[in-house]
């Protein structure tokens, strides 16, 4: 039997199943219609199948939503989500806002909606969990209650910004490159409303999933001061690529405002074309003295923080141990690492047969590298043979994958990775047109 009574913030990320079992993907939001004299109507879900494709399965379809899952009849579309005229998300565009009790006491925030089955196959909202402005102390959160759509009347003035305190919380366990495909399935202002209101940090990882165009757009809405702080939490290389669309009196204004260390980093990127090494790489490799040990090279590699490509090596330089270093020495890898006792000397376990590549190295020349000898990264020098960064497999693959890559609901991430991979194993590179020239086309 299925609840009679669902909460639907709960029902984020909960698996939809067939009739059989089979795992059919798993709920993202509640889709509801509102109504002139009742509670508004559900009419489907938005559940997102592999392939990270977003489609509508209707309430009709669904047949048990209970114990943490949801059953439907089997029979999906899997045509790409569009929402239409008079449709609502209830996560996305119901949680935060405000709502006026009718009996004049006062106003709350909506942080819930219970949704009910009527009959089989109908479902209206029945409750909403709201709660009320904090008090006076500064400990107080608010009170909160259960009350039903006609206790309450919508409060949100016209053009007046919804809080997205809620929603931000529902997705707090998605990665950001799912959170980034959430935030572009909403609607512009949704959009924005939800970038304004994530952590600098998150939203720089956010940013970095998603195509440059809305890249550009999202950064458009927000202050300098706040878009130059996002810029100092996204990898320099992504930071470059996004101010290379900007006009040119912004992208240095940003520059400007952004922390100099960040920012030096961005400018060094932007001073490399976009079809070498220099312009793919990543100028924040792990970088050790050959005195370092194995312990210490272990524990360098441990940090939470550090991508699984950037973590796959340690390389070897004489001082200074910033970009651009002293003497390239080599590379050790950090499967090597494991081999040998704590105290070991990295110096001494060079991997002798990895050549590092100039930064002039073009980006067909670097994928051939990487996929002959089955790297994750290749070191990149200077003409005076200093590192001054590595290219990962995630830089060409994000550079060989089209801008709209993510646009593309027929393909799923699995079949575009194997094409790029392909591109990789003939060296055959197509050139992006515009690619971080730094002229602020695209």
């Amino acid at each position: 039997m299925s609840a009679t009574r669902v909460f639907v913030a709960r029902l984020a990320g909960c698996p939809v199943f067939d009739p059989n079992g089979e795992r059919v993907g798993k709920a993202r939001d509640v889709l509801v219609v509102y109504r002139r004299n009742d509670p508004p109507r559900v009419v489907g879900l938005i559940v997102e199948i592999p392939g990270k494709r977003r489609v509508f399965v209707s309430i009709g379809r669904v047949t048990s939503i209970s114990g943490g899952q949801i059953i439907t009849t089997g029979l999906i579309n899997l045509r790409r989500f569009e929402q239409r005229g008079g449709e609502v998300r209830v996560i996305a565009e119901m949680l935060g806002r405000k709502v006026d009790f009718n009996d004049g006491s006062g106003v709350a925030t909506v942080e819930d909606v219970a949704i009910e089955e009527q009959e089989p196959g109908e479902w209206e909202v029945d409750q909403l969990f709201v709660r009320r402005p904090k008090g006076a102390s500064p400990f107080s959160k608010g009170q909160s209650a259960y009350v039903t759509w006609r206790e309450v009347r919508e409060a949100n003035a016209p053009g007046e910004a919804q809080s997205a305190e809620q929603l931000i919380a529902t997705y707090s366990e998605l990665k950001p490159a799912d959170l980034a495909n959430t935030l572009l399935d909403l609607p512009a202002q949704r959009r924005q409303e939800v970038a304004e209101e994530l952590p600098d940090d998150r939203l720089a990882d956010v940013l970095e999933e998603m195509p440059e165009s809305e890249q550009v757009t999202i950064l458009a809405g927000l202050g300098d001061d706040r878009a130059a702080d996002v810029l100092d939490h996204m990898q320099p290389d992504d930071a470059a690529d996004l101010i290379a669309q900007l006009p040119d009196e912004r992208g240095e204004h940003l520059l400007e405002l952004m922390e100099p260390e960040e920012a030096d980093d961005v400018r060094f990127l932007l001073s490399y074309g976009p079809d070498t090494a220099g312009g793919l790489m990543t100028p924040e490799p792990i970088i050790v003295s050959a005195d370092a040990t194995v312990a210490e090279g272990l524990a360098l590699i441990r940090r939470h923080d550090l991508p699984p490509a950037l973590g796959a090596a340690v390389c070897v330089t004489l001082p200074p141990y910033e970009p651009p270093t002293g003497r390239f020495l080599g590379i050790v890898h950090f499967q090597r690492m494991l081999r040998y006792p704590p105290h070991e000397r990295l110096g001494t376990l060079i991997d002798q047969g990895l050549e590092p590549v100039r930064a002039d190295t073009s980006a067909a020349e670097v994928s051939r590298i990487l996929a002959s000898y089955d790297l994750v990264s290749v070191p990149v020098v200077d003409e005076k043979h200093r590192l001054v960064g590595v290219v990962t497999i995630d830089d060409v693959l994000d550079y060989l994958l089209p801008d709209d890559w993510r646009s593309h609901p027929e393909e799923s991430d699995m079949g575009r990775r194997a094409a790029a991979r392909a591109q990789l194993m003939t060296g055959s590179i197509p050139i992006p047109p515009g690619r971080r020239a730094g002229d602020g086309t695209h």
